[in-house]
């Protein structure tokens, strides 16, 4: 069984239950030239969570689905030990050298691992056999065949190995391919710094902006501290506005100015506008780029509005109204239309015609206590933010929330209760 066909795959307890998905294999590499041991599998549960399930628990690996002898799992998170490495996120994509006499071709040049083959030997231990090995592109620019060589013939797949720079990551970037940004980012968290750090230079500025916004504090810190300041500041533009707020307060005021000072003014100029509000207020939570029309637009135009795969579900909730400029901070605040409301209208009506202008609005000093018990009074996951002079400044949205009510370390942590995955129990 070759690892990288294990990886998406469900995983399922002996009655059929789904526990979760295969995202990586855990392997324990040896300081001698001994096979490596495939100690288990790190699966994701429906809740993100990363676990580590013993190879000795799974009775079967089909094409579709992975069967565990029971349905009883730790609910641990991942926890990798000193002389272990997961197979895709560190292994594939490394370098080696190949001592086979059959392969001329590959002698005395480096290869790049595409994928290790396991199998179970008499004692029941899974061990990798086989390596599946590419050439390096020749000067030429066509690139090397594909080889599947004997464990024993492979030379250099060790954890110093690993610690060199210039890695590859195409195989480690394949994985991600589809996931969620959320679920990225847990994976990078599993791995070391140095090979986390590969794989954010791999990844787009919006892509990786996308991926740093689901990391905890340190985390972000440490991958924008680490980048080179040029590109730090092009994955600030590209996140949105409150987040990179948020990152840039945990900076040191020195190196936040800096970063700002090589942002696009027009796009640091609404993070320097939340920075200037206490973090634990309406101001700090809120984001200045809401979905804002006129009263002359039509229903049909703000509902195509809402529609933008780039607004969260709780801004697209809510359409504010106000006199021209639109931007934040607006002309005057004129009121706001629900999604329902606008769902109900004839597409030709003007939004003018369904304002709420009864719904209260935040001010950008109200403390986290106050926008709290408003979200709580007017069931809503999206309230305006507007100032003294009538101007919208932004909104704040449930998530915003959620984000300043949990614990600092909430995404480090693990809940008191998860309920865990069908057939799976702590």
């Amino acid at each position: 069984m070759f690892v990288a066909r294990l990886a998406g795959l469900a995983v399922l307890g002996p009655d059929g239950e789904s526990i979760g998905r295969v995202r990586d294999l855990v392997l324990a590499l040896r300081y001698d030239t001994a096979q490596p041991r495939a100690l288990g599998l790190a699966v994701e549960l429906s809740t993100r969570r990363r676990i580590f399930v013993p190879m000795l628990r799974v009775t079967t690996i089909e094409p579709n689905s992975v069967t565990l002898n029971t349905g009883t799992v730790s609910m641990r998170r991942l926890n990798l030990r000193p002389g272990e490495a997961l197979a895709i996120g560190q292994i594939l994509d490394s370098r080696v050298r190949i001592a086979d006499p059959d392969i001329p071709e590959l002698a005395s040049t480096d290869a790049t691992v595409v994928d290790l083959g396991i199998e179970r030997n008499r004692t029941r231990d899974w061990t990798v056999s086989r390596v599946a090995v590419r050439g390096l592109r020749s000067r030429l620019g066509r690139r090397g065949g594909t080889h599947v060589v004997d464990w024993n013939t492979v030379r250099g797949l060790t954890h110093s190995a690993l610690e060199l720079p210039g890695q590859g990551v195409a195989q480690a970037l394949s994985q991600f391919d589809g996931m969620r940004a959320a679920d990225v980012a847990n994976a990078l968290r599993e791995l070391p710094p140095k090979r986390r750090m590969e794989i954010a230079a791999a990844l787009d500025d919006e892509r990786l902006a996308d991926v740093i916004q689901e990391l905890p504090t340190d985390d972000q810190t440490e991958l924008i501290g680490r980048m080179e300041v040029d590109r730090a500041a092009d994955v600030l533009e590209a996140m949105d506005p409150d987040d990179a707020a948020d990152l840039l307060g945990e900076l040191p005021d020195a190196e936040a100015e800096a970063l700002l000072q090589l942002m696009d003014p027009i796009e640091s100029e609404p993070v320097r506008r939340l920075l200037s509000h206490s973090p634990d207020t309406a101001g700090g939570l809120m984001t200045p780029e809401p979905l804002v029309v006129t009263a002359s637009t039509t229903i049909a135009e703000a509902l195509a509005r809402a529609r933008n795969i780039d607004l969260t579900p709780a801004s697209a909730s809510l359409t504010f109204v106000v006199r021209p400029p639109t931007a934040t901070p607006t002309g005057k605040y004129l009121g706001c239309v629900h999604l329902q409301a606008l769902l109900r209208e004839p597409p030709a009506n003007l939004v003018g015609g369904i304002l709420d202008t009864d719904l209260a609005h935040l001010n950008p000093e109200d403390s986290l206590e106050t926008v709290t018990r408003y979200f709580a009074t007017y069931n809503l996951v999206c309230g305006p933010v507007v100032d003294e002079e009538g101007h919208l400044l932004g909104a704040v949205t449930v998530d915003d929330l959620l984000d300043h009510l949990l614990p600092e370390d909430w995404r480090e942590t693990e809940p008191q209760d998860v309920t865990p995955a069908a057939g799976a129990s702590s």
